[in-house]
Protein backbone atom coordinates (compact mmCIF):
# COMPACT_ATOMS: atom_id res chain seq x y z
CA UNK A 1 0.00 0.00 0.00
CA UNK A 2 2.99 2.18 -0.67
CA UNK A 3 0.43 4.35 -2.86
CA UNK A 4 -2.19 4.94 -0.87
CA UNK A 5 0.53 6.64 2.13
CA UNK A 6 2.14 8.40 -1.05
CA UNK A 7 -1.01 9.86 -1.58
CA UNK A 8 -1.76 10.69 1.97
CA UNK A 9 1.52 12.70 1.71
CA UNK A 10 0.99 14.81 -1.25
CA UNK A 11 -2.77 15.28 0.33
CA UNK A 12 -1.42 16.75 3.11
CA UNK A 13 1.57 19.07 1.49
CA UNK A 14 -1.66 20.28 -1.35
CA UNK A 15 -3.73 20.96 2.01
CA UNK A 16 -0.98 23.20 3.77
CA UNK A 17 0.05 24.88 0.15
CA UNK A 18 -3.92 25.89 -0.03
CA UNK A 19 -4.26 27.22 3.27
CA UNK A 20 -1.36 29.59 1.67
CA UNK A 21 -2.16 30.36 -1.81
CA UNK A 22 -5.33 31.89 -2.60
CA UNK A 23 -6.53 33.00 -5.98
CA UNK A 24 -8.27 36.80 -7.03
CA UNK A 25 -9.69 38.72 -9.46
CA UNK A 26 -6.40 40.82 -9.55
CA UNK A 27 -3.61 37.54 -8.89
CA UNK A 28 -5.99 34.54 -9.95
CA UNK A 29 -4.25 31.04 -8.86
CA UNK A 30 -2.26 29.25 -11.30
CA UNK A 31 -2.73 25.11 -10.23
CA UNK A 32 -1.11 22.40 -11.91
CA UNK A 33 -1.71 18.50 -11.93
CA UNK A 34 0.64 15.79 -12.94
CA UNK A 35 -0.75 12.51 -13.82
CA UNK A 36 1.37 9.65 -15.33
CA UNK A 37 1.11 10.20 -18.69
CA UNK A 38 -0.10 13.86 -18.83
CA UNK A 39 -0.18 17.26 -17.20
CA UNK A 40 -3.08 19.58 -16.16
CA UNK A 41 -2.51 23.13 -15.75
CA UNK A 42 -5.71 25.93 -14.78
CA UNK A 43 -6.07 29.56 -13.74
CA UNK A 44 -8.71 29.81 -11.30
CA UNK A 45 -10.56 32.54 -9.24
CA UNK A 46 -10.90 31.18 -6.05
CA UNK A 47 -13.14 34.20 -4.73
CA UNK A 48 -15.77 33.16 -7.62
CA UNK A 49 -14.57 29.77 -7.65
CA UNK A 50 -14.38 29.86 -11.44
CA UNK A 51 -11.80 28.20 -14.15
CA UNK A 52 -11.20 31.37 -15.82
CA UNK A 53 -8.32 29.09 -18.63
CA UNK A 54 -7.45 25.76 -18.69
CA UNK A 55 -4.34 23.62 -20.89
CA UNK A 56 -3.83 20.42 -20.95
CA UNK A 57 -1.13 17.89 -23.02
CA UNK A 58 -4.12 15.70 -23.35
CA UNK A 59 -6.19 18.47 -26.00
CA UNK A 60 -6.61 17.14 -29.46
CA UNK A 61 -5.27 20.26 -30.22
CA UNK A 62 -2.27 20.01 -28.77
CA UNK A 63 0.92 19.71 -30.61
CA UNK A 64 2.79 16.24 -30.60
CA UNK A 65 6.31 16.53 -29.33
CA UNK A 66 8.39 14.11 -27.76
CA UNK A 67 8.73 13.53 -24.21
CA UNK A 68 6.23 14.77 -21.38
CA UNK A 69 9.05 17.23 -20.22
CA UNK A 70 8.38 19.38 -23.54
CA UNK A 71 4.98 18.81 -23.73
CA UNK A 72 4.38 20.20 -20.20
CA UNK A 73 6.80 23.58 -21.01
CA UNK A 74 4.02 23.75 -24.39
CA UNK A 75 1.00 23.31 -21.95
CA UNK A 76 2.44 26.67 -19.82
CA UNK A 77 3.15 28.42 -22.84
CA UNK A 78 -0.99 27.91 -24.24
CA UNK A 79 -2.53 29.00 -20.66
CA UNK A 80 -0.18 32.16 -20.65
CA UNK A 81 -1.56 33.02 -24.30
CA UNK A 82 -4.89 32.03 -23.45
CA UNK A 83 -4.62 34.32 -19.91
CA UNK A 84 -3.11 37.21 -21.80
CA UNK A 85 -5.68 37.27 -24.37
CA UNK A 86 -7.93 37.31 -21.35
CA UNK A 87 -6.37 40.32 -19.83
CA UNK A 88 -4.84 38.33 -16.62
CA UNK A 89 -1.17 39.18 -16.31
CA UNK A 90 -0.22 37.65 -12.77
CA UNK A 91 -0.88 34.84 -11.24
CA UNK A 92 -0.25 32.92 -8.26
CA UNK A 93 1.41 29.64 -8.58
CA UNK A 94 -0.19 26.53 -7.37
CA UNK A 95 2.04 23.35 -7.77
CA UNK A 96 -0.44 21.14 -5.87
CA UNK A 97 1.58 19.33 -2.98
CA UNK A 98 4.25 18.03 -5.98
CA UNK A 99 7.72 18.78 -6.56
CA UNK A 100 8.64 21.84 -8.06
CA UNK A 101 10.80 19.94 -9.93
CA UNK A 102 10.42 18.40 -13.71
CA UNK A 103 7.22 18.58 -15.10
CA UNK A 104 5.59 20.76 -12.47
CA UNK A 105 8.74 23.11 -13.21
CA UNK A 106 8.60 23.18 -16.97
CA UNK A 107 4.73 24.60 -16.98
CA UNK A 108 5.71 27.27 -14.45
CA UNK A 109 8.96 28.28 -17.16
CA UNK A 110 6.61 27.74 -19.84
CA UNK A 111 3.88 30.21 -18.52
CA UNK A 112 6.66 32.51 -17.71
CA UNK A 113 8.03 32.41 -21.29
CA UNK A 114 4.52 33.37 -22.43
CA UNK A 115 4.27 36.29 -20.58
CA UNK A 116 2.52 35.40 -16.85
CA UNK A 117 4.44 37.27 -13.62
CA UNK A 118 4.59 35.21 -10.85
Amino acid sequence: MIGTEKNAKRSRRKHTIRLKVVGSPERPRLSVYRSLKHIYAQVIDDTQGVTLAAATSRASDAPKVKGKTAAAKLVGEQLAKLCLEKKIEQVVFDRNGFDYHGRVAAVAQGARDGGLKF
